[in-house]
């Protein structure tokens, strides 16, 4: 049976040896001692090991990560098989994969994919095959199903959709809204005037800067974001009351007026 000792597995699979210490103390590895009570170590142990790397790196809790690995370990063949081995997320699967064969090796949502294979005695840890790049569509919807789960994901989601099309009005509006419920209301008008920037005839990131502005104390600011919007779409009910409410307040009673009308007639239409 192959072994390796500690500095061939930091070439392997690019872990210091904090790192790979630290899984031998962790018991997620359990090499022998060889000749001047060096570790050495098995495939099974260079396969778990670059798991861990991965599971931890997901911030997978520690119990899940010991129970998956000791179910992984169980299942591993004792050397590397001579058409190699991937490790691969399905659905809600961890799947080793030996050629035709294939096995569960846990559960749980962990993203792993990489493949080891070997040649001569030695193995070497493959990148997967890239995956097609996301789109600013795919990013927005991710963040979307993300929202009710997991508030802090649905907004890098945003971000990311932003990042790949800076044109997404969509994204501004959510991530800002998002912001928005939390109280991070600096956070958020700057988002929301990013936007703005970005996408010059929507009417909605205006809507929601003026609501933002109005939070903040800014009635003045709120009402130049609420004509902004009625000057690109007239037909934002909301937008006609609010305005309403704020010239109300000022003491404009007919300019209130009109745009209270303006309000009950979308209502009504």
């Amino acid at each position: 049976m192959s072994e390796y000792s500690i500095r061939e597995v930091q070439r392997t699979l690019g872990l210091s040896r904090g790192m790979i210490l630290g899984l031998v103390k962790s018991g997620y590895v359990t090499p022998r001692l060889g000749p001047r009570h060096a570790y050495r170590f098995t495939f099974r142990d260079l396969v778990v090991m670059r798991t861990a790397q991965e599971l931890i790196a997901s911030s997978i809790p520690p119990r899940r990560v010991a129970q998956t690995l000791k179910r992984l370990r169980a299942q591993l063949p004792g050397e590397l098989p001579l058409g190699g081995l991937r490790i691969r997320a399905a659905g809600d699967r961890i799947v080793v994969q030996d050629g035709a064969r294939q096995w569960e090796a846990g559960t749980g949502q962990y993203v792993l994919d990489f493949a080891v294979s070997g040649a001569a005695g030695t193995v070497r840890v493959l990148a997967p095959p890239a995956a097609p790049a996301a789109s600013a569509s795919d990013w927005f919807e991710q963040g979307c199903e993300l929202e009710e789960k997991d508030a802090r994901r649905a907004a890098s989601a945003y971000q990311r959709a932003i990042e790949t099309d800076p044109s997404f009005a969509g994204a501004y509006l959510n991530l800002g809204r998002l912001l928005h419920e939390q109280g991070r209301l600096t956070e958020a008008e700057g988002v929301y005037r990013k936007g703005v920037s970005h996408c010059a005839a929507d009417a909605l990131l205006r809507y929601n800067l003026g609501v933002l502005l109005e939070d903040l104390g800014r009635q003045k600011a709120a009402l130049e974001a609420y004509r902004e919007a009625l000057a690109l779409q007239d037909d934002l009910a909301d937008c006609h009351y609010n305005i309403a409410l704020l010239y109300e307040a000022s003491g404009m009673t007919t300019a209130a007026l009109r745009h209270l009308n303006a309000y009950r007639r979308l209502q009504a239409g």
